[in-house]
Parts: C-alpha cells; sequence; structure tokens
C-alpha cells in the first residue's frame, strides 16, 4: 500500500471518534492490551510521562517534550488529534513519524488488526509504542486521548502522572458531572507514581486526593506554585500550563534538568516540538489568529485574550461539531462581531444553517458558508488592515485553515 492507501484504510475501515463520535469509543483496554502483547509490550521499553486534562493537555505535553529536548533528550511525543497531517500524532525530538514507518506498521500488522477489529486510536496507540521502543527513545510524552481510565494510553506505567484541569466536555462518554468526569481522568493515577494536578478546582480536587492516596502516589497541585515562567506560546492562559510542566519536570527522579533548559525549553516550544494552532497569528494587517479551544472551558481563556486584542472591526470564522452544547457555549462569544458560520468538512460537522439559527438567539450575527475556506476568504475580504479575524470554535476548522 501506498502511505495515501493506507491512511484511507485507518480512517475508513475502522472506528475513529474524530469523524464518528460515540460509536467509535471502547469500553475497556481489552483491545489495546491485545496489540500491545502481539508487539511484545513496546511501553515497557522507555520511560513515559501520562499527561490527560480536558484543557492545555496538548500544549503542556509539547511543553515538557520541549524542556526534555533543551536537556539533550531523546524525546518522544505522542498527541491528538492532528491537525494537518497524521504524522504530526507521533514525533521524536519535533520530528514526525516518517510516512514509509506508518506504511510498514499497518503493512506488518493489517491481519492482527483486522482480526481483532482495532479502533483508528487504538491502532495509532500501538504504533507510537512501537516507534518510539524502536527508536531508543530516553523518554516519551504520552498525551491521554480521552478520559483517562479507559483511555487506549493508560497501559503505561509513567515517571509521573499529569492531569492539567477538569471541564465539562466529552459527557456523552466522561459523566454530566465535574466528580464522575474527574473519577475518569484520576484512572491514569498510579500506585506508587507523583501525580501533578494542574489546578485546584474545589469541586474536584478531593477525588484526586482521594485517589492518590489509595494509590501511594505523591499529589502536588501546579497552580500552589507561586514562580511563573515565560514561554513562546502565546496567551496568557498558557501560564498555568507552564507552571504544570515545570512541576511534572522536576518529579523526573532519574533525569538532569537544569533550570536553565527549563527555561529555555519553555521559549522554544514552537521551534523544539512544531506546536501549531494554539493562538497562533497567521498573518497582520488584518490580523488573523486561530486556536483549536473548543469547550465552555478553553474558550473562557481565549475569548478572555481575544478581548485584549485592539481593532476596529472583530471578525469570527467560527465552525463546530454537532455533539457541542450550543446553549452553554455560544453566549460566551462577543455581540460585537461579524460572523462567518461553517460546517468543518468531518461527519461529525455541524451544518452551519443551524450554527447560524443557534447564535442568532444569543445576537450572533453574520452569514452561513458551505466551507471552511469560503468563510474564511469572505472574512479576509471584509476586514480591512486595523481588524481583527479570528478563526476558531473547533479543532477540525483551524485544521482546514492550517
Amino acid at each position: 500500500m501506498t502511505y495515501q492507501e493506507t491512511l484511507n484504510w485507518m480512517f475508513a475501515q475502522l472506528p475513529m471518534y474524530q469523524r464518528q463520535g460515540k460509536t467509535a469509543f471502547k469500553k475497556d483496554l481489552t483491545n489495546i492490551i491485545a496489540l500491545s502483547n502481539e508487539l511484545k509490550n513496546p511501553e515497557k521499553k522507555f520511560k513515559t510521562i501520562h499527561v490527560g486534562g480536558t484543557n492545555g493537555k496538548g500544549s503542556t505535553s509539547h511543553m515538557i517534550a520541549s524542556i526534555l529536548q533543551e536537556a539533550g533528550y531523546k524525546v518522544g511525543l505522542y498527541t491528538s488529534p492532528h491537525l494537518k497531517n497524521f504524522t504530526e500524532r507521533i514525533r521524536i525530538n519535533g520530528k514526525e513519524i516518517p510516512k514509509q514507518n506508518v506504511v510498514e506498521f499497518i503493512t506488518n500488522n493489517k491481519a492482527f488488526l483486522e482480526s481483532q477489529s482495532l479502533s483508528f486510536f487504538e491502532m495509532t496507540v500501538g504504533m507510537a509504542f512501537d516507534y518510539f521502543a524502536e527508536e531508543q527513545v530516553d523518554i516519551a510524552v504520552i498525551e491521554v486521548g480521552l478520559g483517562g481510565r479507559l483511555d487506549s494510553t493508560n497501559i503505561i506505567t509513567p515517571e509521573v502522572s499529569v492531569i492539567t484541569n477538569i471541564g465539562l466536555d466529552h459527557t456523552q462518554f466522561l459523566g454530566e458531572t465535574l466528580p464522575e468526569i474527574a473519577f475518569e481522568k484520576a484512572g491514569i493515577i498510579k500506585k506508587n507514581i507523583p501525580v501533578i494536578i494542574g489546578e485546584r478546582q474545589k469541586e474536584i480536587s478531593t477525588i484526586f486526593i482521594a485517589k492518590a492516596l489509595e494509590c501511594g502516589s505523591n499529589l502536588l497541585f501546579a497552580s500552589d506554585s507561586i514562580k511563573e515562567y515565560r514561554t513562546d506560546l502565546l496567551g496568557d492562559y498558557q501560564l498555568n500550563n507552564t507552571k504544570t510542566a515545570v512541576e511534572a519536570i522536576k518529579q523526573l527522579k532519574e533525569f538532569n534538568v537544569p533550570e536553565e533548559n527549563i527555561k529555555n525549553g519553555l521559549l522554544s516550544v514552537v521551534k523544539n516540538t512544531n506546536l501549531k494552532g494554539r493562538w497562533q497569528v497567521l498573518q497582520e494587517n488584518p490580523k488573523v489568529i486561530c486556536d483549536t479551544a473548543h469547550n465552555k472551558e478553553g474558550l473562557i481563556y481565549t475569548l478572555n485574550q481575544l478581548m485584549k486584542e485592539e481593532y476596529e472591526n472583530l471578525h469570527i470564522v467560527l465552525g463546530m461539531v454537532s455533539d457541542k452544547n450550543l446553549e452553554e457555549i455560544l453566549p460566551m462569544f462577543p455581540k460585537n462581531a461579524t460572523y462567518y458560520f461553517c460546517k468543518p468538512n468531518i461527519p461529525r460537522g455541524l451544518s452551519e444553517e443551524v450554527l447560524q439559527k443557534q447564535a442568532d438567539k444569543f445576537s450572533l450575527k453574520g452569514k452561513a458558508f458551505s466551507s471552511v475556506n469560503q468563510a474564511f476568504e469572505e472574512s479576509v475580504f471584509k476586514a480591512t488592515k486595523n481588524d481583527v479575524i479570528y478563526i476558531g470554535g473547533s479543532t477540525f476548522v483551524v485544521a482546514e485553515i492550517l
């Protein structure tokens, strides 16, 4: 198979949460354990850091990887979803897995993957672990895909577990309340393994404390730290993530990471790891900003940041997926903006007409466009050089622009 044929097979034949939603969600770890055994347990051949949470886990994972790279280590990084290319999910020192490795992994394991009915995410996790073991990384930063307790990544025994924060996202899988979701996320806390919680959230901190006590794990709340670090990732909301990343690094007893590496790593995240889509400024005059924030907790930070921008007029290219709580999210958006409603090009994408109709209830005015690019082109056409264009609402909207 060619690389494209391989991707087509992965995307089309097997369930994939990003495209299908709930039907792709597996309720246990049976499949990934079977795949790991078939691959001779590659995840046991290198050290790991496990990063979960509702918001900030991607940025935090990239920060941790960047710091470790600055300290001279060979660092694997597994994240999801990808924005532009599938290979973004699996990197070593910022360099994406070669396409040939993707083809070879699927070709070599296709019979097993089919017989076991592995999901897209499960086979991708197995591919990452296999690649990191083969390349003999010193350590890999592994981002949780969805939840924690039942996530395919949760077969690792990390050096430290990290949970950034908890918000109401993916409620159809993880529970309708913050305590229910916190219980699922806390599932990555392992026996005698230190755990860093990014934010001390009053109604759920006891859940993490109880789980850590049960596991005999040392627990720290990163938000209690008063020391602040600068980072090249734009957006004030990254402050919490820097604290979380630094506290995680400090738990690595077998790795030597001087303060200088921590500072330089945080200032070189984009260069070291090629992170995209986090308050990314695409151009000036008019200023175009994209951000992948897509739930209430993430959008609180991002829209607050947007309100600090100076502009004559604000243009917002907005698209969402169909399982979002619009009644909760849409009131957060500014009314003094021109909207360009669009549908991300995936089966789960919410119709632009439905989004426009719902937005109108909250006095968000604009036109509907049949594609993300059409909406963006219209916003650029309408904007003057002193305006700001914001693109967001969904990871998939940002992906189409990038």
